[in-house]
């Protein structure tokens, strides 16, 4: 899996290959002794042992805005197919997603709620051509690849599901108000908005504009 490094899906996409036991490399906007986001230092550290950080900018070369989607080249061009999950229409996944095309690369998209700004650059790709994803074997089946468990051990006890956060099934993947979340968990205000704040620092949820939260498709 390579991705950008960036807050949101590209953390949320690498810590998930490395969990599960898959390969990641980011490929980084900056010089290779500069963490940017800051936030992601911790994640740097563990993908340089477990993965690949990548930079084609010398040391010391801080996050300059146009180094980003100059690197996006180099990420639509180590892999085989290119997969948006998110983007608004003004967005460097759809710069990436437009090299990819470039290239001779598949280009995959996630489809969200009509009503998120965040869904419309998935859209366009798919109204494009992009192939609309909505599990894992639809890109293996793109691509000509087996169904595979990265890391998986046989074993003759079932793992057991992992346990669901309420407030996560509550919002679900559509952009949603408060007073509904309140209406959906019956949660006062007080704890409803300390466990929002918790899951939005925990990269599981996203504050939208409007007072809206959304969940990430990887939570």
């Amino acid at each position: 899996m390579v991705s950008g490094l960036a807050l949101g899906i590209d953390g949320a996409a690498h810590d998930g290959a490395m969990l599960g036991g898959g390969d990641t490399i980011a490929v980084v906007g900056t010089g290779l002794d500069r963490v940017y986001p800051k936030k992601h230092l911790a994640l740097a550290h563990r993908i340089a042992r477990q993965g690949m950080l990548l930079s084609e900018f010398p040391l010391g070369t801080p996050p300059l805005v146009a180094n980003f989607p100059k690197r996006n080249r180099i990420i639509s061009g180590l892999c085989r197919g290119t997969l948006v999950i998110e983007a608004a229409l003004q967005s460097g996944s759809l710069i990436t997603a437009r090299l990819a095309a470039e290239q001779g690369k598949e280009v995959f998209a996630i489809p969200g709620s009509i009503h998120s700004p965040q869904s419309r650059g998935c859209h366009a790709l798919i109204k494009q051509g992009a192939k609309l994803v909505e599990v894992a074997q639809d890109v293996l089946e793109e691509l000509n690849l087996p169904m595979t468990t990265p890391g998986a051990h046989n074993s003759d006890t079932a793992a057991e599901p992992p346990s669901r956060d309420p407030l996560l099934e509550a919002l679900g993947f559509d952009a949603v108000s408060l007073d509904a979340l309140q209406a959906r968990t019956g949660m006062d205000t007080a704890r409803l908005q300390a466990k929002l704040l918790e899951l939005e620092l925990g990269g599981q949820i996203t504050r939208l504009p409007g007072g809206l939260f959304q969940r990430f498709a990887a939570a």
